[in-house]
């Protein structure tokens, strides 16, 4: 994982293959912590309550650093572990996988269920996307109402990221700004607005 950015699913879905008649169903969500992501496991628990196995991988972190996964009655080694290394070759995080099994009758082997379930997570994450997060500097920037909406939508069509708007007294946008790239956003708001508006960093985030 490199410090100042991260990848994560994009959104919660699923994703199903068969193998040897044998229903893999791989279900995917973003989340952000430990609970969360014992809760999505327990829910597709509850969801698929006849399948004979709920496979599950998450990793949680910026950096990756906390990870589990389970095999849940598969042999050691087959499920679990090829599920979470296929989110760490992609560079996922806050991410948690659970592979739904059906059986089919047929019987893959250690190596068939291997490649099994870690196709499941690799097509899942293909169908639904990933999104990245940087780590960047938080700029509150406000203005009369006046030159706002101009504003707003040159933002959104900026290299800066908007994180947060609102119109009150005055119109107040919270805006992402890579640390390199201070001054040269200030210089940008200076020359759009005319010198109309303030700009005071007020801290950092992950913003995606």
């Amino acid at each position: 994982m490199v410090a100042d950015r991260y990848l994560t699913i994009a959104r919660a879905g699923e994703h199903e293959i068969e193998i040897k008649r044998s229903r893999f169903i791989c279900a995917l969500a973003p989340v952000g912590s430990v609970d969360a992501a014992r809760e999505f496991i327990a829910e597709r628990r509850k969801a698929g309550p006849d399948a004979r196995h709920h496979c599950h991988a998450f990793v949680l972190g910026p950096d990756g650093r906390t990870a589990r996964s389970s095999d849940d009655g598969e042999p050691a080694g087959t499920a679990g572990m090829p599920m979470l290394e296929v989110l760490k070759r992609r560079e996922l995080t806050d991410t948690v996988a659970v592979v739904t099994r059906y059986f089919g009758g047929v019987l893959l082997g250690a190596g068939g269920l291997i490649r099994a379930y870690s196709q499941a997570v690799a097509e899942a994450a293909d169908v639904l996307g990933v999104r990245e997060y940087q780590r960047l500097n938080l700029v509150a920037v406000t203005m009369d109402y006046g030159p706002a909406g101009r504003f707003e939508s040159d933002l959104r069509a900026s290299k800066y990221l908007l994180s947060g708007v609102r119109y009150e007294e005055v119109a107040r946008f919270e805006v992402g700004v890579k640390a390199g790239e201070l001054d040269g956003f200030r210089a940008w708001l200076a020359d759009l607005t005319g010198g109309a508006a303030t700009a005071e960093e007020i801290g950092e985030d992950w913003l995606g």
